[in-house]
Protein backbone atom coordinates (compact mmCIF):
# COMPACT_ATOMS: atom_id res chain seq x y z
CA UNK A 1 0.00 0.00 0.00
CA UNK A 2 3.25 2.35 0.86
CA UNK A 3 4.88 1.39 -2.14
CA UNK A 4 2.09 2.52 -4.24
CA UNK A 5 1.01 5.56 -2.47
CA UNK A 6 4.75 6.68 -3.52
CA UNK A 7 4.31 5.70 -7.16
CA UNK A 8 1.35 7.67 -7.44
CA UNK A 9 2.93 10.95 -5.76
CA UNK A 10 5.28 9.57 -8.15
CA UNK A 11 3.27 10.43 -10.79
CA UNK A 12 1.87 13.19 -9.56
CA UNK A 13 5.03 14.72 -10.49
CA UNK A 14 5.14 14.11 -14.30
CA UNK A 15 1.58 15.25 -15.12
CA UNK A 16 1.33 18.78 -16.64
CA UNK A 17 -0.88 21.64 -15.02
CA UNK A 18 -2.56 22.71 -18.03
CA UNK A 19 -3.16 19.24 -19.18
CA UNK A 20 -3.74 17.51 -16.52
CA UNK A 21 -1.90 14.45 -18.10
CA UNK A 22 1.44 13.00 -18.81
CA UNK A 23 4.59 15.79 -19.98
CA UNK A 24 4.74 15.61 -23.59
CA UNK A 25 8.07 17.79 -24.22
CA UNK A 26 8.51 19.28 -21.29
CA UNK A 27 10.05 22.51 -20.32
CA UNK A 28 11.04 24.52 -17.96
CA UNK A 29 10.16 28.77 -17.64
CA UNK A 30 12.82 31.50 -15.78
CA UNK A 31 9.93 30.68 -12.48
CA UNK A 32 10.76 26.78 -12.25
CA UNK A 33 7.67 25.68 -13.30
CA UNK A 34 7.37 22.86 -15.79
CA UNK A 35 4.31 22.16 -18.63
CA UNK A 36 4.28 20.51 -22.01
CA UNK A 37 5.50 23.06 -24.93
CA UNK A 38 2.14 22.98 -26.87
CA UNK A 39 0.52 23.49 -23.55
CA UNK A 40 2.17 26.74 -22.58
CA UNK A 41 2.98 28.00 -26.70
CA UNK A 42 -0.98 27.65 -27.00
CA UNK A 43 -1.43 29.99 -23.76
CA UNK A 44 1.23 32.53 -24.65
CA UNK A 45 0.10 32.57 -28.11
CA UNK A 46 -3.10 34.88 -27.73
CA UNK A 47 -1.29 36.80 -24.92
CA UNK A 48 0.85 39.98 -25.02
CA UNK A 49 2.45 39.59 -22.07
CA UNK A 50 4.33 35.92 -21.28
CA UNK A 51 3.26 34.96 -17.88
CA UNK A 52 3.70 31.62 -15.80
CA UNK A 53 0.36 30.04 -16.02
CA UNK A 54 0.72 28.86 -12.45
CA UNK A 55 2.53 31.08 -10.72
CA UNK A 56 1.78 34.37 -12.94
CA UNK A 57 5.51 35.59 -12.94
CA UNK A 58 5.85 38.07 -16.12
CA UNK A 59 8.94 36.96 -18.31
CA UNK A 60 10.35 39.85 -21.32
CA UNK A 61 10.93 37.22 -23.20
CA UNK A 62 9.94 33.25 -24.00
CA UNK A 63 12.81 31.37 -22.81
CA UNK A 64 11.86 28.09 -22.59
CA UNK A 65 14.61 25.17 -21.28
CA UNK A 66 13.97 21.65 -22.47
CA UNK A 67 13.74 19.46 -19.16
CA UNK A 68 15.16 15.99 -20.47
CA UNK A 69 15.55 14.67 -16.97
CA UNK A 70 11.35 15.22 -16.62
CA UNK A 71 10.25 13.89 -19.89
CA UNK A 72 12.37 10.32 -19.12
CA UNK A 73 10.41 10.61 -16.28
CA UNK A 74 7.04 11.09 -17.32
CA UNK A 75 7.98 8.37 -20.40
CA UNK A 76 8.80 5.82 -17.48
CA UNK A 77 5.79 6.82 -15.42
CA UNK A 78 3.54 6.52 -18.76
CA UNK A 79 5.19 3.02 -18.85
CA UNK A 80 3.83 2.07 -15.28
CA UNK A 81 0.15 3.74 -15.95
CA UNK A 82 0.34 5.27 -12.74
CA UNK A 83 -1.53 8.25 -14.32
CA UNK A 84 -3.50 9.55 -10.93
CA UNK A 85 -7.04 10.71 -12.66
CA UNK A 86 -8.82 8.17 -13.61
CA UNK A 87 -9.23 7.98 -17.56
CA UNK A 88 -13.15 7.39 -17.09
CA UNK A 89 -13.35 10.65 -14.60
CA UNK A 90 -11.93 13.05 -17.09
CA UNK A 91 -14.65 14.77 -19.41
CA UNK A 92 -14.23 14.98 -22.94
CA UNK A 93 -15.10 17.63 -25.40
CA UNK A 94 -18.11 16.89 -27.43
CA UNK A 95 -17.03 17.96 -30.75
CA UNK A 96 -13.64 16.59 -30.86
CA UNK A 97 -13.97 13.79 -28.45
CA UNK A 98 -11.23 14.77 -26.35
CA UNK A 99 -9.93 15.34 -23.20
CA UNK A 100 -10.98 18.54 -21.60
CA UNK A 101 -7.38 20.06 -20.81
CA UNK A 102 -7.72 24.23 -20.85
CA UNK A 103 -10.74 27.27 -20.35
CA UNK A 104 -11.91 29.33 -22.68
CA UNK A 105 -11.89 32.80 -20.48
CA UNK A 106 -13.70 34.64 -23.40
CA UNK A 107 -16.64 31.87 -23.85
CA UNK A 108 -16.47 30.72 -20.04
CA UNK A 109 -16.08 27.33 -21.10
CA UNK A 110 -13.70 24.04 -21.26
CA UNK A 111 -11.96 23.16 -24.28
CA UNK A 112 -9.91 20.84 -25.77
CA UNK A 113 -6.34 20.79 -27.48
CA UNK A 114 -8.34 21.02 -30.92
CA UNK A 115 -10.78 23.53 -29.77
CA UNK A 116 -7.29 25.97 -28.80
CA UNK A 117 -6.84 26.13 -32.71
CA UNK A 118 -10.72 25.85 -33.94
CA UNK A 119 -12.24 29.04 -35.74
CA UNK A 120 -14.78 29.35 -33.23
CA UNK A 121 -11.78 30.42 -30.53
CA UNK A 122 -9.45 32.26 -32.38
CA UNK A 123 -7.98 35.15 -30.71
CA UNK A 124 -9.46 33.82 -27.38
CA UNK A 125 -8.16 34.18 -23.91
CA UNK A 126 -7.00 30.42 -22.71
CA UNK A 127 -6.27 29.44 -19.26
CA UNK A 128 -4.87 26.38 -17.51
CA UNK A 129 -7.63 24.59 -15.50
CA UNK A 130 -5.83 25.29 -12.03
CA UNK A 131 -5.57 28.60 -12.79
CA UNK A 132 -9.18 29.38 -14.07
CA UNK A 133 -10.22 27.30 -10.80
CA UNK A 134 -8.33 29.33 -8.80
CA UNK A 135 -9.98 32.42 -10.34
CA UNK A 136 -13.55 31.01 -10.38
CA UNK A 137 -12.94 30.23 -6.45
CA UNK A 138 -11.88 33.69 -5.66
CA UNK A 139 -15.35 34.74 -7.48
CA UNK A 140 -17.58 32.71 -5.75
CA UNK A 141 -15.34 33.54 -2.25
CA UNK A 142 -16.31 36.94 -3.54
CA UNK A 143 -20.06 36.11 -3.80
CA UNK A 144 -20.06 34.10 -0.64
CA UNK A 145 -18.98 36.88 1.97
CA UNK A 146 -21.75 39.08 0.07
CA UNK A 147 -24.31 36.53 0.38
CA UNK A 148 -23.12 36.16 3.97
CA UNK A 149 -23.81 39.34 4.63
CA UNK A 150 -27.04 39.52 2.95
CA UNK A 151 -28.00 36.91 4.89
CA UNK A 152 -26.99 38.13 8.18
CA UNK A 153 -29.48 41.27 7.24
CA UNK A 154 -31.95 38.91 6.00
CA UNK A 155 -32.37 37.39 9.55
CA UNK A 156 -32.04 40.60 11.46
CA UNK A 157 -34.56 41.57 9.23
CA UNK A 158 -36.81 38.52 9.99
CA UNK A 159 -36.12 38.74 13.91
CA UNK A 160 -37.99 42.33 13.81
CA UNK A 161 -40.73 40.90 12.11
CA UNK A 162 -40.89 38.19 14.22
CA UNK A 163 -41.13 40.84 17.00
CA UNK A 164 -43.35 42.74 14.90
CA UNK A 165 -46.19 39.90 14.79
CA UNK A 166 -45.48 39.15 18.33
CA UNK A 167 -46.40 42.72 19.65
CA UNK A 168 -49.67 42.61 17.29
CA UNK A 169 -50.68 39.29 19.02
CA UNK A 170 -49.97 40.75 22.29
CA UNK A 171 -51.92 43.65 22.03
CA UNK A 172 -54.68 41.85 20.26
CA UNK A 173 -55.08 39.07 23.14
CA UNK A 174 -55.40 41.80 25.59
CA UNK A 175 -57.99 43.60 23.34
CA UNK A 176 -59.88 40.87 23.35
CA UNK A 177 -59.28 40.55 26.78
CA UNK A 178 -60.70 44.12 27.34
CA UNK A 179 -63.62 43.99 24.75
CA UNK A 180 -64.56 40.68 26.47
CA UNK A 181 -64.56 42.57 30.37
CA UNK A 182 -66.59 45.89 28.42
CA UNK A 183 -69.41 43.64 27.27
CA UNK A 184 -69.19 41.82 30.42
CA UNK A 185 -70.04 44.95 32.04
CA UNK A 186 -72.57 46.19 29.79
CA UNK A 187 -74.70 42.86 29.84
CA UNK A 188 -74.48 43.63 33.70
CA UNK A 189 -76.14 46.65 33.25
CA UNK A 190 -78.60 46.26 30.61
CA UNK A 191 -79.52 43.04 33.18
CA UNK A 192 -79.87 44.89 35.84
CA UNK A 193 -81.68 47.27 33.72
CA UNK A 194 -84.07 44.77 32.63
CA UNK A 195 -84.62 43.75 35.97
CA UNK A 196 -85.31 46.81 37.80
CA UNK A 197 -87.91 47.44 34.70
CA UNK A 198 -89.63 44.29 35.51
CA UNK A 199 -89.69 44.44 38.94
CA UNK A 200 -91.75 48.23 38.31
CA UNK A 201 -93.72 47.16 36.05
CA UNK A 202 -95.22 44.51 38.35
CA UNK A 203 -95.52 46.66 40.97
CA UNK A 204 -97.31 49.38 38.85
CA UNK A 205 -99.46 46.39 37.88
CA UNK A 206 -100.05 45.62 41.24
CA UNK A 207 -101.18 49.46 42.24
CA UNK A 208 -103.50 49.85 39.55
CA UNK A 209 -105.15 46.18 39.58
CA UNK A 210 -105.64 46.04 43.34
CA UNK A 211 -108.77 49.03 43.56
CA UNK A 212 -110.25 47.54 39.56
CA UNK A 213 -110.37 44.06 41.31
CA UNK A 214 -112.19 45.31 44.42
CA UNK A 215 -114.64 47.21 42.38
CA UNK A 216 -114.67 43.99 40.39
CA UNK A 217 -115.98 41.64 43.16
CA UNK A 218 -118.44 44.72 43.73
CA UNK A 219 -119.98 44.50 40.88
CA UNK A 220 -119.96 41.04 40.90
CA UNK A 221 -121.80 40.98 44.24
CA UNK A 222 -124.45 43.04 42.63
CA UNK A 223 -124.77 40.93 39.21
CA UNK A 224 -125.76 38.08 41.90
CA UNK A 225 -128.05 40.44 43.60
CA UNK A 226 -129.57 41.34 40.08
CA UNK A 227 -130.06 37.83 39.55
CA UNK A 228 -131.72 36.98 42.91
CA UNK A 229 -134.33 39.78 42.75
CA UNK A 230 -134.89 39.26 39.01
CA UNK A 231 -135.65 35.51 40.25
CA UNK A 232 -138.14 37.09 42.93
CA UNK A 233 -139.57 39.20 40.32
CA UNK A 234 -140.59 36.35 38.46
CA UNK A 235 -142.26 34.71 41.21
CA UNK A 236 -144.00 38.10 41.80
CA UNK A 237 -145.70 38.14 38.36
CA UNK A 238 -147.09 34.80 38.67
CA UNK A 239 -148.87 35.96 42.29
CA UNK A 240 -152.70 36.29 41.48
CA UNK A 241 -153.52 38.48 44.46
CA UNK A 242 -153.71 41.62 43.43
CA UNK A 243 -153.78 43.26 47.01
CA UNK A 244 -150.56 41.19 47.67
CA UNK A 245 -148.85 41.53 44.17
CA UNK A 246 -149.67 45.58 44.18
CA UNK A 247 -147.48 45.66 48.03
CA UNK A 248 -144.80 43.80 46.93
CA UNK A 249 -144.23 46.02 43.77
CA UNK A 250 -143.55 49.19 45.41
CA UNK A 251 -141.40 47.62 48.18
CA UNK A 252 -139.26 45.98 45.23
CA UNK A 253 -138.83 48.85 42.90
CA UNK A 254 -137.60 51.08 45.62
CA UNK A 255 -134.95 48.75 46.54
CA UNK A 256 -133.77 48.60 43.06
CA UNK A 257 -133.82 52.14 42.85
CA UNK A 258 -131.93 51.95 46.14
CA UNK A 259 -128.76 49.32 44.52
CA UNK A 260 -128.29 50.80 41.06
CA UNK A 261 -127.45 54.06 43.21
CA UNK A 262 -124.62 52.51 44.54
CA UNK A 263 -122.82 50.56 41.52
CA UNK A 264 -119.85 52.36 40.68
CA UNK A 265 -116.40 52.22 39.56
CA UNK A 266 -113.21 53.46 40.63
CA UNK A 267 -111.08 55.08 38.49
CA UNK A 268 -107.29 55.01 38.32
CA UNK A 269 -105.07 56.28 36.47
CA UNK A 270 -102.60 54.44 34.31
CA UNK A 271 -98.99 55.03 34.37
CA UNK A 272 -97.46 52.91 31.73
CA UNK A 273 -95.46 55.52 30.18
CA UNK A 274 -92.04 54.56 31.31
CA UNK A 275 -92.28 51.27 30.45
CA UNK A 276 -93.58 52.30 26.67
CA UNK A 277 -90.66 54.79 25.75
CA UNK A 278 -86.81 54.73 23.97
CA UNK A 279 -85.97 52.07 26.50
CA UNK A 280 -82.85 52.06 24.68
CA UNK A 281 -82.00 55.41 24.86
CA UNK A 282 -82.43 55.28 28.85
CA UNK A 283 -80.28 51.84 28.95
CA UNK A 284 -77.10 53.22 26.51
CA UNK A 285 -77.50 56.75 28.93
CA UNK A 286 -76.63 54.52 32.04
CA UNK A 287 -73.87 52.63 30.00
CA UNK A 288 -72.27 55.94 28.96
CA UNK A 289 -72.11 56.96 32.88
CA UNK A 290 -70.44 53.40 34.07
CA UNK A 291 -67.85 53.81 30.95
CA UNK A 292 -63.89 54.64 32.03
CA UNK A 293 -62.96 56.92 29.20
CA UNK A 294 -59.81 57.27 30.67
CA UNK A 295 -59.26 53.71 30.32
CA UNK A 296 -60.65 53.67 26.50
CA UNK A 297 -58.21 56.26 25.25
CA UNK A 298 -55.08 54.93 27.22
CA UNK A 299 -55.89 51.69 25.40
CA UNK A 300 -56.64 53.26 21.48
CA UNK A 301 -53.80 55.43 21.75
CA UNK A 302 -51.44 51.47 22.32
CA UNK A 303 -52.87 50.26 19.49
CA UNK A 304 -52.33 53.24 17.36
CA UNK A 305 -49.14 55.01 19.04
CA UNK A 306 -49.68 57.46 15.66
CA UNK A 307 -52.47 58.97 17.23
CA UNK A 308 -51.79 61.82 18.97
CA UNK A 309 -53.77 63.32 22.00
Amino acid sequence: MASKQRLQSLAEETICPICLDFFADPVTLDCGHNFCRSCVSQCWEKKEINSCPECREEFPERNLRINRALANLAQKTRKLNLNPKEKESKLHCEEHQEELKLFCETDKKLICSSCVVAREHRGHRFLSIKEAAEIYKDQLKSSLDSLTVKKSAVLETEQKQKGKISEVREQSSSLQTHITSEFSKMHQILTEKEQRLLRDLREEEERILEPMEKDLRKIQEKIKFIEEKLSNMQKQMEEENELIFLKEQTIWNRRISEEYNLLSMANVAFSFGKFKGPIQYTAWREMINSINLGKNSYIYLTVNPSVKG
